[in-house]
């Protein structure tokens, strides 16, 4: 009973710390995946797009984007987070806080979701690509009213999968000072061995897991018209 109460005025006491490192963390994935998107979903049109045989073949720059997409998917996200300092302290003035830690976070999520879209427009049926052509459609058109919505469920399927790994980077990063969830695990499960704290952190980022893969199966069903 003791050990109840103690442990409940112990969660107490650090809530106000877990509320601030929760709503650093939903910042930090939050404007990842906003800027990833901007970023991933154009660049992995254009890599179906210019491949050879599509509605605007160009291998050039097919080749050079997704070599380009390769190198950064290739990185470990902890090598990229540091490698990236002198642009993230370019960017935001800074290497500490929420949003130095976003500027790694996108650029190690964009080509992940790049080459998601682009698996996602490749399982389009190529019959409604062609119909769309023999009817003189434009590949602006093609891509806005045929491929993007034809491979909507599965873009939305793979960002929630983006989503939950951007959370587990998110606390990585934090441990090298970007803040949240993983910065308040290392500052106090390990640094003063606060076991309470560190559990209170896997809970909660065990929850926000659960709330993005379960709205994203639900949002992908609702989209698919199929």
């Amino acid at each position: 009973m003791t050990a109840d109460i103690s442990l409940i005025n112990h969660l107490i006491e650090i809530s106000p710390e877990l509320w601030k490192a929760t709503y650093q963390t939903l910042v930090m994935v939050g404007a990842t995946m906003f800027f990833s998107t901007i970023i991933g979903v154009p660049l992995g049109v254009l890599l179906v797009v210019t491949e050879k045989g599509s509605i605007m073949e160009n291998p050039k720059v097919c080749s050079i984007l997704g070599s380009l997409v390769n190198i950064f998917r290739s990185v470990p996200f902890i090598i990229l987070l540091i490698a990236l300092f002198p642009l993230t302290r370019l960017i935001v003035g800074t290497t500490v806080g929420t949003a130095a830690a976003t500027v790694p976070l996108v650029v190690g999520a964009a080509p992940f979701v790049a080459r998601i879209v682009e698996s996602s427009l490749k399982e389009v049926d190529k019959g409604v690509v062609e119909a769309a052509i023999s009817m003189g459609a434009r590949p602006w058109q093609i891509i806005t009213k045929v491929l993007l919505p034809e491979a909507l469920p599965g873009i939305i399927l793979g960002l929630t999968i983006t989503t939950v790994t951007v959370i587990s980077y998110s606390a990585m990063a934090g441990v090298v000072g970007g803040g949240g969830l993983g910065d308040l695990a290392y500052r106090y499960g390990f640094q003063r061995f606060d076991e309470i704290t560190t559990y209170a952190v896997v809970v909660i980022l065990v929850i926000m897991v659960q709330l993005v893969q379960s709205f994203g199966s639900w949002l992908s069903k609702a989209v698919n018209k199929k």
